[in-house]
């Protein structure tokens, strides 16, 4: 049984469509850790709200995707307002993370940081039973996905496109497009633009910053803001995908798999979000596989990702790319 599972997952049909497959995994995982990672990396708070936040996003998109796509919107014209939908989703929970930070998560930067892990998920229990009685004052059922805003993904998302002797779905395909954006795009404003020169900056010496002229607690407002942001853009991806949705409990499903990216990564760096999430997404796809073509225990995979985990705790506790200290006030 195990050989003749082995020989079909060797074929380039079924190889093929599990590494497509585990880049898109990816590409979901970079874009929910990104802004965990971004928020430690410079201020060194563990956001425990940030899938919740992220559920605020799918749920935002969703909302505006319901309103405004009919029946007869063209496929083009859905894919226009999905972007128009990410773009509204980043902003409106920018605006609600950089309120976050200055209201409630500033006052505590000179306490331990049990503090603020207390604090965040405290944050996340309001957030989602804010979000509960909104979706039952509108007969919305929270525990199971949207599928009002499901149904207005265009049709052709939902269709299998051939790569050669692999075949994939095109919703596969549009999530690397996007993971691969949001990489591109993180990369280039920390690397390329005089503000994430002060972010890199701070994360590496806040004290030295602020001799300097930085004005590091706008820096931390600002980086808390994008990385909320992004939570809301990954969010509205989300909800467009069968097996996430919107829904109150997708809020634990997107903030477990991201400490584990940002852990096994390494705490607060970029890059090593990005690899880890290229790995867990990669073990995500090929366990998933198995466990459900050879194997048939379809629970264990998420199994699989706590052992990565567990793994490199054990032989490299600070993670892929990690350094003993990151993030300071």
């Amino acid at each position: 049984m195990i050989l003749e599972a082995l020989a079909d997952f060797l074929t380039v049909s079924e190889l093929g469509g599990v590494v497509v497959n585990g880049l898109a995994k990816s590409a979901l995982y970079v874009m929910i850790a990104s802004g965990l990672t971004l928020i430690f990396g410079l201020m060194g708070v563990l956001n425990f709200a940030h899938g919740s936040l992220t559920m605020v996003g799918a749920y935002l998109g969703g909302l505006l995707m319901v309103v405004t796509v009919s029946g007869g919107t063209p496929p083009l014209t859905r894919l226009a307002l999905f972007f128009v939908a990410v773009v509204v989703a980043f902003a409106l929970l920018s605006v609600l993370g950089g309120a976050i930070e200055t209201t409630i998560i500033r006052p505590l930067y000179d306490r331990p940081p049990i503090y603020q892990i207390l604090l965040t998920f405290g944050l996340t229990l309001v957030i989602e039973e804010v979000v509960r009685i909104v979706l039952d004052v509108y007969g919305l059922q929270p525990i199971s996905d949207w599928q009002a805003a499901l149904a207005t993904k265009p049709q052709f998302l939902r269709e299998p496109v051939a790569l050669g002797p692999v075949s994939v779905g095109w919703m596969a395909m549009f999530q690397i497009l996007l993971g691969t954006l949001t990489v591109a795009g993180i990369w280039a404003f920390l690397t390329k633009t005089r503000y994430g020169l002060y972010i890199r900056a701070g994360s590496e010496d806040a004290e030295m910053a602020s001799a300097l002229g930085i004005d590091v607690r706008q820096v931390f407002t600002v980086v808390f803001a994008l990385g909320i942001g992004l939570a809301g853009a990954a969010g509205t991806l989300l909800m467009w995908d069968p097996t996430w949705g919107a829904s109150v409990p997708l809020a634990a499903e997107t903030l477990l798999p991201a400490f584990i990216v940002v852990i096994v990564g390494g705490l607060g760096t970029f890059r090593g979000t990005v690899v880890a999430a290229l790995v867990v997404g990669m073990t995500d796809a090929v366990t998933t596989w198995w466990f459900q073509n050879a194997i048939e225990f379809t629970g264990l995979p998420e199994l699989v990702l706590f052992l990565v985990l567990v793994v490199t705790l054990i032989v490299r506790p600070q993670g892929l790319f990690g350094v003993e200290e990151v993030g300071g006030h």
